[in-house]
């Protein structure tokens, strides 16, 4: 049975939710001041609808007075209230900020007056205004991880087993959208959805939020139906084409867009590459506290929108042709970008570990990415972490605040060799971590998820059992550039040449040579550029990968001027 109306329930208690990790604060006067000069003053009675669900919101609401009521529906009619905001807060979270459907409804709970004001303003003063920025952007922010911890949003129902709900989880988790699964082979509520839809689980996964399903979509139609930019031919030749949005990809975007060149950027899965699937960098400068990956790609995505960037996402590069200064990118979809330069930025993807039978285990408790989406699979744990790096390290310090236990599988003999010292240290000093090292896993085994983790201590040779919920592996990468085998230089791991390195044969297949030293990131092809990860040769670090961007877009407008 459907719970009250928002109106009803709030009546009862009107206590307003309290601040939570700075998501809910109240505007000053002078704040509500500035909000004003664009937006509109209206008055509401209880059960009026000023947010849906599922539906794009012009409008981000400051509550003058009165009481509004956050409130999430599932698809069997249920509804449940989520938040209580009173006078001087304000609605909205990250989504509004970027043109996607709203994760929630928001209903007025006791009359009174609010202030509508129109989403691009709203826009404009996070780009522009530093102290509402600041307040608004951080709110936001903390909003929507609060929203994914709940499980509100859409539906994915599939089984575990299949890939393409991996595919569709994997895409949810990498793009911060609110969702929750519900597996075939253990939720009895997955099949009651099912039969009320007219679903057959032959044709499961599927999405389903409100009374829309969709049976087995691709990622580009979840995006498209969210409000994520998507795929789409442009048929204006652009200065700028950067393949990747990854920290590499997305300074590009913002640097170019800045310097006034007309830039386009194509993700394959998400803004951010690896470093979003990181909880907390603690070392990348100005940020002494630290910052999550999602959270640079969000405020990243802010600037590059600002300055004029198009982004879309689920635009898998396929294949790249030049032809008399342009370049040609086919996407995935069949459609395309052309560009008078281009600046490859397409990162790596974590390497997987030889162990038999561990493909099944994907997606429902082996992971590569420690963020709020994959601890939520977790329970109270305990979890094994394999690797020696920064990504394992940063993992093991945000899971060991979630679990009860977190072993941390190391194949050396040293931690300290391949991470960062302020991670050893905080490592060393958490009760809960339990670092192995001269350890490799062996053997993984469970029934429906994982259960036991098997590792043996490469000296000995003594073998290990671990019971657990989860199993995430960070035990290096190598680079996305199956597609540009042949067309350009390539190094023995496959990453790109670039510099003095892409000299050693600068012949791709269109018969294209530089007759010219290339400059420092320029590839074999003339004005084709490499940053970030995927470069041969480069430092693996965000700050690195920033600087390679940056430094890109510089020599790309040194190209376009020769």
């Amino acid at each position: 049975m459907s719970e009250a109306p928002a109106a009803e329930q709030v009546s009862a208690s009107m206590e307003e939710t309290p601040d939570i990790y700075g998501a809910y604060p109240r505007l000053t006067e002078m704040q509500i001041a500035t909000l004003e000069t664009g937006g509109t003053r209206r008055s509401v009675a209880p059960g009026a609808i000023l947010v849906r669900e599922g539906t794009r919101s012009d409008s981000i609401y400051v509550i003058l007075s009165g009481k509004v009521a956050v409130i999430a529906v599932d698809p069997l009619g249920e509804q449940r209230t989520i938040r209580v905001h009173g006078p001087r807060r304000f609605l909205g979270e990250l989504g509004d900020l970027e043109g996607q459907a709203a994760f929630y409804t928001a209903e007025v709970a006791a009359a009174g007056e609010v202030l509508a004001v129109p989403a691009q303003l709203v826009r404009a003063l996070v780009a522009e205004d530093p102290v509402l920025s600041d307040v608004i952007l951080r709110a936001f922010l903390a909003r929507r991880t609060l929203l994914i911890e709940e499980g509100t949003g859409f539906w994915i129902i599939g089984s575990c087993y299949s890939p393409d709900t991996t595919r569709l989880r994997e895409f949810a988790a990498r793009n911060r959208l609110p969702h929750r699964w519900l597996d075939l082979e253990r939720d009895r509520e997955a099949e009651r959805l099912l039969r009320r839809f007219g679903v057959a689980p032959k044709d499961t996964p599927v999405v389903v939020w409100g009374d829309e399903v969709l049976r087995n979509p691709p990622n580009s139609e979840v995006a498209r139906r969210v409000g994520l930019p998507v795929p789409d031919v442009i048929h204006d030749e652009r200065d700028l084409i950067v393949i990747g949005a990854g920290p590499a990809g997305l300074a590009a975007a913002v640097y170019g867009s800045s310097d006034g060149l007309t830039t386009a950027a194509a993700e394959a899965i998400a803004a951010g590459g690896q470093a979003g699937t990181s909880s907390r960098i603690e070392n990348y400068l100005g940020f002494p506290s630290g910052l999550s990956g999602a959270e640079l790609a969000e405020r990243a995505l802010i600037q590059a929108d600002k300055f004029g960037a198009d982004l879309m996402i689920s635009a898998e590069a396929r294949r790249l042709e030049s032809d008399n200064g342009q370049h040609l990118i086919c996407l995935g979809d069949g459609s395309f970008v052309v560009g008078r330069a281009v600046i490859l930025a397409t990162g790596a993807r974590y390497r997987k570990l030889a162990v038999p039978g561990i493909e099944r285990f994907e997606g429902n408790g082996v992971y590569y990415a420690a963020t709020f989406q994959e601890a939520l699979m977790c329970g109270a744990g305990p979890v094994v972490i394999v690797g020696g790096g920064n990504s394992a390290g940063q993992a093991a310090v945000f899971m060991a605040s979630r679990v009860a236990r977190v072993y941390l599988l190391v194949r050396g003999g040293d931690l300290g060799k391949d991470m960062s010292r302020y991670l050893v240290d905080q490592i060393k000093q958490q009760p809960r971590i339990t670092v192995c090292l001269h350890n490799e896993v062996r053997e993984i085994h469970g029934r429906k998820q994982v259960e036991t983790v098997v590792a043996e201590d490469n000296r000995s040779g003594e073998r290990r059992s671990f019971d657990t919920t989860a199993l995430f592996v960070f035990i290096g990468a190598a680079p996305n550039t199956a597609w540009l085998h042949g067309e350009l230089l390539l190094d023995d791991y496959g990453f790109i040449a670039t510099g003095s390195a892409a000299m050693c044969s600068a012949r791709g297949r269109a018969g294209l040579r530089i007759d010219r030293e290339p400059m420092m990131l320029e590839t074999s092809r003339p004005g084709i550029f490499a940053a970030g990860d995927v470069r041969s040769g480069s430092v693996k670090r965000v700050a690195s990968a920033v600087g390679e961007g940056s430094i890109a877009v510089r020599q790309v407008e040194q190209y376009l001027l020769a």
